[in-house]
């Protein structure tokens, strides 16, 4: 991935085939044309490749033999490359002698040109490279991980990271997704330390001088950015699960810290080779363990070889929250789910790459689900569900299948609409198809595409041949273009015990309702309360007959993909009887009535009487959701201290008696979604200001002095996060002297990033200049920018700006371009909307600016919003004095 300059569009040696036929190999299934930026006609089918990493000085030493097949006559080869330098070159064919070439560098499209002095006929040869690289300090290609082992001692890890474009930083390559092929690696590393790759160790042999070469198993045929290689002074735990060994690789002395994610694999595989028909092909699967952490990424789903951050992996018993461990489990679900759609089958280019990461986040719920039935994880898919429309209500959103053309587009095309709209769209289906047809659909298609690539047609094809008639059009309503429908209740109308809607299709939006809707074949499933779901795909209008009468649901069960706009009648007796509805209902409505008073398709206060009607008594994992709301409220109302105490107070009386119900610290025998409903309450209480939740983590705060374990639980660092947010001077430095002291670099991270969040500006001030330091470390640094900017965006924006290329050290090359906009991206100031574009002007191109432009959009949407809903906020609030 690069910064600022789009990836050209044309080689220096020949023009691109933008919509050029699948390469040479073809893959079964590739009927459409496969976009790429290499010229076709030559194939690699394995690479050999030897690897010399030099830790201490971030460089590396490498050769390669690569198995290639020329399809058609080529004046010469072109290969990706990125921060390599070459050495001796050279093509020997299968019948005939070596040649020698010359290799000719375009750093800006990031390609090798390999000439032989004349063109290459077509044949089978092998392609001979020395090359050397650099060793990067984030998470870019073969990069270092600096960190403190458990006995104090500074250390440093290599490891890999090669999504999307960047195993060309660790060899010359064909390093796009359809040029599959089998990888062997060598690698000569320091005796002593551990080497891990996607497979087993297959030879290890003792070179002298304090050097060890180790030699791991063939790959199957996967893309080249599914390598994976980690070096350092590791440990590994294992299971068998099945015929499978499964592990986790951490820094010494700490694999008790990954005993969730050992478990969970163990638990998981056999789930999944059920589930898919195919049992897993490696012999082993290891979930590696990484210091540090990325803006970017948290797990990469290398085949045979996750690599995750710590954060995203290690439970520490003196801070993981409850919350923590659900994603850590889903986390190790999402990647392992990758190793069959993502690595088995893998999309052709990166405009499907929705395939990958909408279905990993769908199959991670799912299998979460059936294995931690406790933990109500479909309830999460409301939130995820939200969390892309809050994309896709804007004009800058686009298709879940997107065309992409560069590098820049490959990288932001990590996104809301690509992971949880993806999954929203996959759970209307299999509802639409029903779960039995959908798995044999899955099946049908992990069979046919197996070791091959795919576009997101041959997955709808295989469902509806599986029985799902009718499933094509609507995937393709849904996925090919952008947007929300909306879903109208027109009239409703009790008749001999029925209730007959009309329903009328429109388009959600918060920033362009003069626009002509889209239209979609949409699966409607609506029910009245206590009466039987009934099901239809409306399309512009229609209706449908509901047994029973009274209030009533249009999106029951809440797997469609839209919103339910109802007549303010329907809302006040669903409010009525709230707590009679399922919860994944409750949690949607409120979701659903949130966002249409947000956007300006109903009164506001519809939305608040329907929270104000959630009691004490609902569902843990209902009232969890109410005090995100009434932070929201209180965000809004940024500037009007007179009204954010209104809300604050409102907060106070309505969720304080719950956390006093299950109080401040856990109980033998609480309900599983206790613990999250604990920290939610005591999160936003403390973000508020409640005075009896501030006292509390000033008083725990201050315990530490006495008793360095007072705040050991899952619950300390939002205790400690309160404390930073209202911090002084004085508690400011004590957190600093905290961080520092760590005995963990997990600990030391996340307390340092705490330091950011201080609401007093001179602190923040303070955090920033510490962040350019190398006190925090190379990896945590952007982290403590990154608090900043959630509390204080433009002082973090001009900050940046005035150190940007200090900063862009900081983060992976693969969010530079996206890495303002999510600092000033929640503002509601209009200069910061300025800013935003001016810096995109000037350093970004049209293509590398997107997410920019969707920062702006949301700046200028919730600018409007809050102008518009003051007075009702005000107002409703008032009334509840």
């Amino acid at each position: 991935m690069t910064f600022s300059k789009m990836l050209p569009l044309l080689l220096a040696a020949a023009p691109l085939a933008l919509a050029a036929t699948a390469h040479a190999q073809g893959q079964a299934g590739l009927a459409a044309a496969v976009t790429t930026q290499l010229p076709r006609g030559a194939a690699p089918s394995h690479y050999a490749i030897t690897v010399t990493p030099d830790a201490s000085a971030l460089t590396f030493t490498g050769k390669v033999a690569i198995d290639i097949t020329v399809s058609q006559a080529m004046p010469a080869l072109v290969l990706n490359a990125a921060d390599l330098h070459f050495g001796a070159v050279t093509l020997t064919p299968a019948r005939g002698k070596a040649v020698r070439g010359a290799a000719s560098v375009d750093a800006a499209a990031q390609t090798v040109t390999l000439d032989f002095g004349k063109p290459l006929a077509p044949g089978s040869y092998r392609l001979d490279i020395a090359y050397d690289g650099v060793i990067a300090t984030q998470a870019n290609g073969l990069f270092a991980l600096d960190y403190t082992d458990n006995a104090g001692q500074a250390k440093r890890a290599l490891f890999t990271q090669f999504e999307a474009p960047d195993a060309r930083r660790f060899v010359p390559s064909w390093d796009e997704p359809s040029y599959k092929a089998t990888f062997d690696l060598t690698a000569v590393v320091p005796a002593g330390e551990m080497a891990v790759g996607n497979m087993p160790v297959k030879d290890s042999r003792d070179l002298g001088n304090g050097k060890t070469q180790v030699t791991f198993g063939t790959t199957p045929k996967m893309s080249s950015y599914l390598l994976f290689f980690g070096l350092g002074e590791l440990d590994r735990a294992t299971k068998m699960a099945g015929a499978t060994e499964v592990g986790v690789v951490t820094g010494k002395g700490n694999t008790g810290k990954a005993a969730l994610a050992l478990d969970a694999s163990a638990a998981i595989l056999p789930w999944f080779n059920d589930y898919f028909g195919v049992p897993f092909p490696l012999p082993k699967l290891d979930n590696v363990a990484g210091p540090g952490q990325s803006q970017f990424f948290s797990a990469m789903e290398n085949w045979g070889a996750i690599f995750t951050f710590e954060r995203a992996l290690l439970v520490d018993p003196r801070f993981t929250t409850e919350a923590q461990k659900r994603r850590i489990y889903e986390t190790v679900a999402h990647e392992m789910a990758h190793q069959w759609f993502g690595d088995l089958v893998t999309m052709a280019w990166w405009d499907d790459l929705w395939l990958n990461e909408g279905f990993a986040s769908w199959m991670a719920t799912k299998v979460t689900d059936k294995l931690q039935p406790q933990w109500e994880m479909l309830l999460n898919r409301v939130g995820g569900r939200e969390s892309a429309m809050g994309l896709d209500a804007l004009a800058t959103t686009h298709p879940v299948v997107q065309k992409i053309a560069t590098v820049d587009q490959v990288n932001q095309a990590f996104d809301a609409i690509t992971y949880e709209k993806g999954e929203a769209v996959i759970t209307m289906l299999e509802g639409y198809a029903g779960e039995d047809v959908w798995r044999s659909g899955i099946r049908a298609y992990m069979k046919q595409h197996a070791y091959g690539n795919t576009v997101t047609d041959d997955l709808w094809k295989a469902v509806e041949g599986a029985g799902a008639k009718g499933l094509v059009s609507i995937a393709h309503d849904f996925t090919s273009q952008p947007g929300i429908p909306l879903v109208t209740v027109e009239s409703a109308q009790c008749k001999g015990g029925n209730t007959i809607l009309s329903l009328v299709q429109g388009e959600f939006s918060r920033d362009r309702k003069d626009k002509t809707p889209l239209r979609w074949n949409v699966p409607v499933m609506a029910q009245t309360l206590g009466g039987s779901a009934q099901r239809m795909i409306l399309s512009g209008k229609g209706q449908i007959t509901l047994p029973g009468c009274g209030a009533y649901v249009v999106n029951a069960g809440q797997s469609g993909y839209y919103r339910s706009l109802y007549p303010a009648a329907n809302v006040r007796a669903l409010a009525k009887d709230f707590t009679t509805l399922p919860a994944i209902d409750q949690i949607g409505l409120l979701a659903d009535n949130w966002q249409l008073g947000l956007g300006g398709y109903q009164p506001m206060g519809l939305a608040l009487d329907l929270l104000d009607a959630v009691p004490g008594s609902a569902s843990p994992a209902v009232l969890a959701q109410v005090p995100d709301y009434l932070e929201g409220a209180h965000q809004m109302l940024e500037g009007d201290a007179a009204a954010q105490g209104r809300v604050a107070a409102y907060a106070s009386a309505k969720l304080m008696p719950v956390l006093a119900a299950i109080g401040y610290d856990a109980k033998p025998g609480e309900g599983a979604q206790v613990p999250v409903l604990r920290s939610s309450l005591v999160s936003t209480l403390g973000a508020v200001g409640d005075k009896a939740v501030v006292a509390e983590a000033n008083r725990r705060f201050a315990a530490l002095g006495s008793d360095p374990a007072a705040l050991d639980g899952p619950l300390r660092n939002v205790w400690l996060g309160i404390v930073a947010r209202n911090a002084d001077q004085a508690k400011w430095d004590r957190l600093r002297a905290m961080a520092n002291g760590a005995k963990t670099d997990l600990d030391k991270s996340q307390l340092f990033a705490l330091l950011g969040g201080a609401k007093d500006e001179k602190l923040a001030g303070q955090a920033l200049d510490l962040a350019l330091t190398d006190e925090p470390g190379k990896t945590t640094s952007a982290a403590i920018i990154a608090q900043v900017g959630y509390e204080h965006p433009m002082l973090a924006v001009d900050y940046v700006l005035a150190h940007r290329q200090q900063y862009e050290a900081l983060i992976d090359v693969s969010a530079r371009s996206q890495a303002l906009a999510r600092l000033g991206g929640g503002s509601a100031d209009p200069a910061m909307a300025r800013k935003l574009d001016a810096y995109a002007t000037q350093y970004l191109t049209p293509e590398s600016r997107k997410v920019v432009d969707r920062a702006i959009a949301g700046i200028q949407t919730r600018i409007e919003t809050r102008a518009r809903l003051k007075p009702a906020l005000q107002s409703w609030f008032a009334a509840k004095k």
